[in-house]
């Protein structure tokens, strides 16, 4: 008789555990996730009176899969167009919160003697709170049109990326063991030129290749191309440095732009429950009962601090971004559990050996018993903000009931109006062009300039790569010189009086000023663009990217197409 390979009797294990406990928690009303974690300890090595797996090497790997897969569909949920419609509030909320949990939870820590990476870690897990229990605890209640709702799942989608940011974060501190703010910062712009890199090429090329591709397309090639790119980008991001789930993420996010999103999601679904079950049991399989009854008191600490830190600071960081004493407590009281970003950021610190082992099972413990009082604490915002109104003062009561959302604010005329879609333009064009514009000249110095040494004498090596690179970059360099310049927007502001010319003029000059370092820069590699050959160069480059036809037709031609691809999806829903 054939000998089972001891990963295929791991996985029946997990999914026999799995199915029947998601049964029994479907059964109660309580949340899946719950039942998969309940699920991996009694499958696990510490539960002595049941079957146990094996491999758990072979399950490590796939969690991490499954982790790739959960953010990787998670960011098909995402849309960075989502982001800047809402508007400052959420973002200030999120931003206030996430930095006063991590502030919390990293106190807490040290008031138990625990390391830096420990604290550190703790604060990164105790700053998330679960999209997915608040999601379908809104549901379950019937709150999901609520205003407040609303509002907690802005908060909850600006909480996912800044949840990327803080996983790279920290997998920068771990690995380099710096906590200077200069290493931080170069990590943020680092991730952030990275983001912008991915994201402008991915969507210019990505839905090109899709609807040349359409005729072929099907439901299995679609998902084979899906999976292919993601697992594509998770390599890269790897290679630049970041983690797998990051580039899995990212490239959700590009998907999640095109008008094939809604179909990928449908198809990738099976694929992500599959593997986001194993990594939750996965989680379950961490639990150790000798250890929590171990750490019982900093459990105990650490539930009351998201708590009273999620009910007391979230409230401020509302009131903080606007919203009315009533509408922050509502929102704040929703919050109060973490979730699935901390179990995914206590595997981090576990896989880089960084953390403790006590952490995980500490974090998994809190996890389970924030779940189940979510409901309760929704249930209970408006009790005790009847509690708190009774006790404030009525003046205090009056100003905090103030919402700044529905405030007599006079709306921007129209002249305002067209300047603060010009000003968001010259950003979005600015921001864009100087990317690319240095991640080409990266690439040709890294990558170019070798095999043009094969090609060519080496007293000609950088002249050859200086005009290759500048040449690759025209489009992009007229782009961020003239890009928008010419626009009937731009004329009526011009002829609107000196007020509008000057900002105008202003920005005018900004732009060939960047433009001038990147040119110079290019010169400069191939001769000293001080001397009279360089300068004589400086100034022909600029002149001829200013007045070529050709390359403002290459570079409008090339914007258009990105902006048909970034607005794709919304005009085929309206469409339709």
């Amino acid at each position: 008789m054939s000998q089972l390979e001891p990963l295929i009797a791991d996985l029946a294990l997990i999914l026999i555990s799995a199915g029947v406990m998601t049964l029994i928690f479907k059964s109660l009303k309580q949340p899946i996730v719950l039942g998969y974690i309940v699920a991996g300890f009694l499958a696990s090595p510490n539960m002595p009176y049941m079957p146990s797996v094996t491999d758990m090497h072979g399950i490590h790997v796939w969690s991490e899969i499954g982790v790739i897969f959960l953010l990787f569909a998670l960011g098909l949920e995402f849309s960075f167009k989502k982001i800047l419609k809402m508007g400052a509030a959420p973002i200030i909320a999120a931003v206030s919160i996430i930095l006063a949990m991590m502030y919390v939870g990293s106190f807490t820590g040290s008031l138990f003697g625990w390391s830096r990476m420990d604290c550190i870690f703790l604060g990164g897990m105790l700053a998330m709170s679960s999209t997915t229990i608040i999601f379908k605890a809104f549901d379950d209640m019937g709150l999901r049109q609520q205003r407040f709702a609303g509002l907690v799942l802005s908060v909850l989608i600006i909480e996912d990326i800044l949840a990327i940011v803080l996983m790279v974060m920290l997998s920068t501190m771990a690995v380099s063991k710096e906590f200077e703010g200069s290493q931080m910062f170069y990590s943020i712009l680092q991730l952030a030129l990275y983001l912008v890199l991915w994201f402008t090429v991915g969507l210019y090329l990505i839905p090109m290749a899709l609807r040349k591709l359409k005729p072929l397309m099907n439901s299995e090639t679609l998902l084979i191309t899906a999976l292919a790119l993601c697992f594509g980008m998770v390599v890269a991001a790897s290679a630049a440095g970041f983690s797998a789930a990051f580039g899995a993420f990212v490239m959700g996010s590009i998907l999640a732009e095109t008008v094939e999103a809604e179909e990928i999601e449908h198809l990738v679904a099976p694929v992500k429950n599959l593997f986001g079950a194993i990594f939750f049991v996965s989680v379950g399989m961490m639990v150790d009962m000798q250890l929590i009854i171990e750490y019982i008191v900093p459990i105990i600490s650490i539930i009351a601090a998201v708590m009273l830190g999620q009910t007391i600071l979230s409230t401020c960081g509302f009131l903080l971004s606007g919203q009315s004493l009533k509408t922050s407590m509502q929102c704040s009281f929703s919050l109060t559990q973490i979730g699935e970003f901390a179990f995914i950021l206590a595997t981090l610190g576990t896989s880089l050996h960084v953390t403790s082992d006590f952490l995980y099972p500490i974090v998994v413990a809190v996890s389970v018993f924030t779940t189940f009082t979510t409901p309760y604490m929704i249930r209970l915002a408006v009790p005790a903000y009847n509690a708190v109104a009774r006790v404030l003062p009525a003046k205090w009561i009056a100003k905090l009931e103030r919402n700044t959302d529905e405030s007599d604010e006079k709306a921007p005329n129209e002249l305002q109006q067209l300047y603060n879609a010009c000003f968001k333009r010259f950003i979005f064009v600015m921001l864009i062009s100087c990317v690319l514009v240095t991640a080409i000249m990266a690439i040709m110095l890294y990558y170019g300039e070798p095999i043009i040494a094969n090609l060519v004498p080496p007293k000609w090596l950088h002249p050859v790569t200086a005009l290759v690179t500048l040449i690759i970059c025209s489009p992009f360099l007229w782009m961020m010189m003239r890009s928008g310049g010419d626009t009937p927007e731009v004329n009526k502001l011009w002829d609107s009086g000196p007020r509008w010319r000057v900002r105008l003029t202003a920005y005018g000059v900004l732009r060939l000023f960047i433009t001038a370092i990147f040119v110079s820069y290019i010169v400069d590699y191939a001769v000293p663009w001080t001397s009279w050959l360089g300068m004589f160069a400086f100034v022909a480059i600029l002149f001829f990217i200013f007045y070529s036809s050709t390359l403002e037709k290459q570079s409008e031609r090339m914007e258009r197409n990105f902006t048909n691809n970034l607005e794709a999806r919304e005009k085929m829903k309206k469409q339709h």
